[in-house]
């Protein structure tokens, strides 16, 4: 039977006192949780970090496997023959929340540490997630996503990932003093609380970390950002990969507006102004053109163009400074990605807000054709 995240969010929302998470006995065991889909150039990697964590008592991680294409799921079960720490489940439906409830529901210890495929746990982040957990007896606890690549064309985007000009500032993306916070990188949380609000929402294929993070603070929790904890995370490979991940993420947080509305931060409603200034701004060029706008009117109407000049000149100002990296190609990919994840993400969130997500998937992942690394 599936839960129903939504009717709980709106029972929190009658009384939601503050409170704190439920203590563990020390060495009670930790559960790594990780849903798979087509990851098999980072998976071995991803696995290994999280069995070198080092924690006061037994660990697990718990592997919810989707239809992969590309060996990932026979590459998961030679791990598994190789380690009985690692558990495996399977995932049909492809879907992140289905695969992360799947996973926490055959694991068994008492706190939960989400992890993910495309990422990599630095040495201690564990202990020091477990120790601020116990510490603030937050809901969860997460700390800063840490972008890398591997080609000239990756490292720009981890660059856009890490910068405030690229994803807008988030605290988990470029950084801020450790207190309280609207969502959390991956998390680590009590198993009371994530059954108390319901687990992930499986309706939602995109935002499903800001959604859950939402009902914990509904429910009265603290979620709780720590800038000593760091994950380091591979972005895709590929323009169009990038594209496609953007389309679909934006797409989804346009559903969650349709649903929570302004609960959202202010920062996500930049990228889709973007793209109506963009296209006011072409369709305002074709009638200056064509002569349909002339004169003085012409001149009045060419304000519009002011914001998109104005981003233009942003982007080429990183781009040429320490933003973009060194050399030429570099920045060259520089200019390349951030519009791309501003364009994409803002016009994937305008069709969310106006028509709702509805099956949108990601498809950035979906063929596990990667191109090779050099």
């Amino acid at each position: 039977m599936r839960n129903d995240p939504a009717e709980r969010l709106r029972a929190s929302r009658q009384e939601a006192p503050r409170r704190d998470a439920p203590a563990v006995p020390p060495g009670s065991g930790v559960s790594f949780v990780m849903p798979v889909l087509n990851e098999r150039r980072y998976l071995r990697r991803a696995v290994e970090t999280v069995l070198e964590q080092r924690v006061d008592g037994p660990v697990e991680v718990v592997l919810a496997l989707g239809p992969s294409s590309d060996g990932t799921t026979e590459l998961a079960r030679e791990l598994a023959a190789e380690d009985g720490r690692i558990v495996l489940v399977e995932n049909p439906a492809a879907d992140i929340p289905v695969g992360l409830n799947a996973a926490i529901r055959a694991s068994s210890h008492p706190t939960i540490v989400r992890v993910d495929a495309h990422s990599e746990l630095a040495p201690g982040y564990t202990a020091r997630a477990l120790a601020t957990l116990e510490r603030t007896r937050a809901g969860n606890v997460g700390g800063v996503m840490r972008a890398d690549g591997r080609t000239p064309f990756q490292r720009a985007v981890a660059r856009a990932y890490n910068s405030r000009i690229g994803l807008g500032g988030g605290a988990y993306h470029g950084g801020a003093p450790e207190g309280e916070a609207e969502s959390a990188y991956l998390g680590v949380m009590r198993r009371a609380v994530l059954e108390q609000v319901g687990l992930f929402d499986e309706s939602i294929r995109r935002g499903e970390d800001w959604e859950l993070n939402l009902r914990i603070r509904s429910a009265g929790y603290r979620v709780w950002f720590d800038p000593a904890l760091s994950v380091t995370y591979w972005p895709r490979e590929s323009w169009i990969r990038l594209a496609r991940q953007f389309v679909a993420t934006g797409t989804w947080r346009g559903e969650l507006v349709r649903r929570y509305g302004l609960r959202n931060s202010l920062r996500f409603f930049a990228p889709p102004v973007l793209v109506l200034a963009v296209l006011l701004s072409v369709v305002v060029g074709v009638l200056q053109i064509t002569g349909v706008v002339s004169g003085v009117w012409a001149a009045i109407a060419s304000l519009v163009h002011v914001p998109v000049a104005a981003y233009i000149l942003l982007v080429l100002v990183v781009a040429a400074g320490r933003g973009g990296g060194s050399g030429l190609r570099d920045k060259l990919w520089t200019l390349a990605v951030l519009p791309t994840m501003h364009l994409a993400w803002g016009a994937g969130f305008l069709v969310g807000l106006t028509r709702g997500a509805h099956d949108t998937v990601d498809t950035s992942r979906l063929d596990g054709r990667n191109t090779p690394l050099p």
